[in-house]
């Protein structure tokens, strides 16, 4: 009565079977299509069986099961929601099966054991767990809900409470923190795994543990009183939304189904359940949040396939400790990456491991190190203030002042140092590559490695490639970005790169809106409705208006038809001011503190003053569609472009890089390009249509228009 399948086999000895989960070499353990089909049919082999005595299910690879297809699982997401529910229900009763065999089960979970998988393992009695195992339930991540009995079997299983946390958050937990709340049963060394799910499967066979009481409780209403259960439910609903807020509801969305299902048998709570993923799953948010989980892993699986020609970096050196320099270094040496600093005075040199010493105790407050992480770590990171200390490092970052002769000098002295097999990178935020390429000998080994302020929380690393840049050397800058916990998307040579050149068209919007009569403050408000983490004014504070200044006059220089101006903007006229926004007090906003030392900031007088006295028009009210409008259109006209002269390989890693580096709104679209898609393109050229008078900045390319025309949008062409 065995079964072989292609992701499944099933195995019997003296009464006690084996299912086991192996997706084959090269592969993880996901649910998909065949997975479920596969699971179905040895389930039936496993009820015709007269004398089973009991069930163990393990996998064949490193991890239980990683969750479902969701590509796959995607493209269903499409369908009717009477075809949806159909799938979803059909799929639980194969999980109700496993549920119902006539034997005691046990689940033997080694590495990762998530959504789906983690719901395959509460399907069986008892759980068994490896102590490095990673156990959780993403969904609500993706911005829908456990679909294969989650949301009834946790709850049951391990209280209402700890059910929420653990699916209203989708983070993680290990194993021990797995087995405290009872999601697991036992926790044991790797080695131990096998043995352990074996005698636990024998002890519940012998009659040793009520595996019958385990599984009717699981099948049962849930056991709460009603008044508990209403302030359990609301108090939870009230956290999850302060948490979460109101742009994600799948948290709140799980809370509720999980109370409508409370008094509910397993079989009615799964309808109820069934019915509240397929309203999630059909939302525009879901879509955009699971596009943006398909973004990362194609990003990773580009990584992974460069990564064989990349060269191997055991000692890094990065020229300034400024600081963009400082924070580099202690990035490098959180990650066991033996790091040198060099700078030309001894108080830079102080302030780098000074900052290094203060991030690495931030790190102890949260909880994330402790004093052994600090110690190794600042052992890692040496100091210099010349070149001697040089032999040795095989991979460079050059982080001095954002000055072309400067820039040039340190690049050529820095490569004159290394062994000729050595990359060096600058870490240039605006400065062409191929010009900063031409102070060198060996073009083929450097490339732009920038990264964003602060560099310890910042996700992203813009790897930029000139003409001359090797494949070689993109493997080994992209590799080392993921060592350093970054992303990093390749970017070829251009002014601006991509996230500042298609940040900047948005505040280009945003300049000719305050000339046109808005006021600063109520265009930031509707632009955190819409979903950024702060306006556009308070942006502009934060970066500096300053360096925006600098910053456009190289992107006006690169792209003079549509970033040129030819008359004072409010920027201009606070930066002649001595605004210069966070960093001098006061730019748009006035910076302080309250009167508990907490840092404040306050629209300022002088900047409407300012603002005033340079504006062409009188000031007037805004609607937020024309705000949105005025600031989003270029934004996504300039993202088109990138993408269409190939400076960006897909829609996807534009789109990555705009979530990363600039905090673009997931449930937006998560970048400007899914934004687009979704709100229609026809719809983004009629909107920039009306603003035509603008200029430029608001005609959408040739290829747009095309797209809109046939209902097709970035993505959909991307994958023809």
């Amino acid at each position: 009565m065995s079964y072989d399948g292609d992701r499944i086999s099933l195995t019997f000895d003296h009464g006690v079977a084996t299912l086991c989960f192996d997706a084959g070499a090269g592969r993880v353990n996901k649910f998909d299509v065949t997975t479920l089909s596969e699971l179905k049919a040895s389930l039936g082999r496993l009820r015709s069986v007269d004398q089973l005595r009991g069930l163990l299910v393990i996998s064949g690879r490193d991890d239980f099961f990683v969750g479902a297809d969701i590509r796959e699982f995607g493209e269903k997401f499409r369908a009717s929601k009477a075809d949806l529910r159909a799938w979803v229900a059909e799929a639980n009763t194969v999980f109700n099966a496993l549920e119902d065999i006539d034997a005691p089960s046990v689940a033997a979970i080694n590495g990762y054991a998530l959504g789906g998988g983690l719901e395959l393992a509460l399907a069986c009695d008892y759980r068994v767990a490896v102590d490095n195992a990673q156990i959780g339930f993403p969904e609500t991540c993706l911005g829908i809900l456990p679909g294969f009995g989650g949301l009834v079997r946790a709850p049951r299983l391990v209280g209402a409470d700890n059910a929420i946390e653990w699916i209203a958050d989708g983070r993680n937990r290990d194993a021990a923190q797995a087995r405290d709340i009872g999601i697991v049963d036992a926790v044991v060394g790797g080695d131990a795994l096998t043995d352990a799910a074996n005698d636990l499967l024998q002890r519940s066979i012998s009659g040793e543990f009520d595996w019958h009481g385990r599984r009717g409780d699981k099948i049962a209403p849930l056991k709460l009183d009603r008044l508990d259960a209403a302030l359990s439910f609301e108090t939870a609903k009230a956290y999850v939304l302060a948490k979460s807020g109101s742009h994600y509801p799948a948290p709140i969305k799980a809370i509720e189904a999980i109370a409508a299902a409370a008094d509910e048998s397993r079989d009615a709570a799964l309808e109820i359940e069934h019915d509240a993923f397929v309203e999630l799953a059909q939302s525009p948010i879901a879509e955009a949040l699971i596009q943006l989980f398909i973004n990362d892993q194609l990003i990773k699986k580009k990584i992974k396939a460069q990564s064989c020609e990349a060269k191997r970096v055991d000692r890094l050196a990065v020229v300034g400790a400024g600081i963009m320099g400082g924070g580099i270094g202690y990035q490098a040496v959180s990650k066991h990456i033996t790091t040198l600093i060099k700078d030309i005075n001894d108080q830079a040199l102080d302030q780098a491991i000074n900052e290094a010493a203060r991030l690495f105790a931030k790190g102890i407050e949260r909880g994330k190190m402790n004093q052994v992480d600090l110690t190794a770590g600042l052992a890692r990171l040496r100091t210099t203030l010349g070149y001697t200390e040089f032999g040795g490092v095989d991979f460079a970052i050059e982080a001095v002042t954002e000055n072309l002769r400067l820039k040039h000098k340190v690049l050529a002295e820095v490569e004159s140092e290394l062994d000729e097999a050595a990359v060096v990178t600058s870490n240039t935020s605006s400065i062409s590559i191929d010009t900063l390429a031409t102070a060198l000998k060996r073009p083929a080994q450097f490339a732009g490695m920038h990264f964003f302020n602060p560099v310890y929380r910042m996700p992203l690393v813009e790897v930029v490639r000139g003409h001359q840049t090797s494949d070689a050397t993109i493997a080994t800058v992209t590799t080392l970005a993921r060592r350093l916990g970054k992303t990093p998307i390749v970017v070829s040579d251009c002014p601006g790169f991509l996230v500042n050149r298609v940040l900047f068209p948005y505040f280009f919007g945003f300049l000719a809106l305050i000339d046109d009569g808005a006021d600063f403050v109520i265009v930031d408000k509707i632009m955190e409705r819409f979903g950024w983490p702060m306006g556009p004014a308070l942006l502009s504070d934060v970066v500096g208006l300053d360096t925006s200044q600098h910053v456009e006059s190289i992107l006006a220089e690169g792209y003079p038809d549509r970033m040129s101006r030819t008359s004072q903007s409010a920027m201009d006229a606070l930066v002649a001011a001595g605004r210069l926004g966070q960093k001098s007090g006061g730019g748009y906003y006035d910076y302080g503190k309250d009167n508990k030392g907490r840092p404040q900031n306050s629209p300022s007088e002088a900047a409407y003053e300012l603002i005033g006295e340079n504006r062409s028009t009188q000031t007037r009210d805004v609607e937020s569609e024309e705000v949105i409008d005025r600031l989003m259109i270029p934004m996504v006209i300039e993202a088109a472009r990138v993408l269409e002269t190939g400076v960006v390989a897909t829609p996807n890693e534009i789109d990555t890089a705009l979530l990363m580096g600039l905090g673009f709104p997931a449930f937006q679209g998560g970048g400007a390009l899914k934004y687009a898609d979704q709100r229609g393109l026809d719809d983004v050229c009629a909107a920039a249509d009306r603003y035509s008078n603008l200029g430029p900045l608001y005609e959408p390319t040739r290829r747009m228009r095309d797209l809109a025309e046939r209902g097709s949008g970035f993505y959909v062409a991307a994958t023809q």
